[in-house]
């Protein structure tokens, strides 16, 4: 414990009050080149410190769960496939593309809400019949 004692209490503290920080805005533009270098590897720490408590807490920054994009379409199935016949289509039909859809393979507009809680834009694929 003397060693993580030491860091803690005297090596960290000593280390950053040694770092030249200026006392006013207008003091930074006046760091020379060994100080800015001397503030690269504090930065550099900041900098990964935040990022990883940014992915750990915040929603849209962390990774899927499972990494899964189908949450329960045929989940029994190997791979999800499903065929339309245009000939089946009077005028047009709106297809599911967030794989959230009650009415699979059409769009039911879940993707609205999958849109707020992860921040994605995915949307419907709209097939239309040509007007003559």
């Amino acid at each position: 414990m003397k060693p993580v004692a030491y860091v803690v209490k005297d090596a960290v503290p000593n280390y950053l009050s040694s770092l030249p920080i200026p006392d006013t805005f207008g003091g930074w533009f006046r760091l020379g080149f060994k100080d800015w270098l001397a503030l690269v590897p504090p930065t550099a720490v900041a900098a990964g410190f935040s990022y990883v408590v940014y992915r750990a807490f915040c929603p849209h920054g962390r990774p899927a769960a499972s990494g899964k994009i189908n949450p329960c379409i045929l989940k029994t199935s190997n791979k999800v496939v499903d065929s339309v016949d245009v000939e089946d289509i009077t005028d047009k039909a709106v297809f599911c593309r967030c794989w959230r859809s009650k009415n699979w393979p059409y769009c039911d507009g879940s993707h609205g809400n999958h849109n707020k809680e992860t921040g994605d834009n995915v949307g419907p694929i709209i097939v239309q019949r040509k007007k003559n």
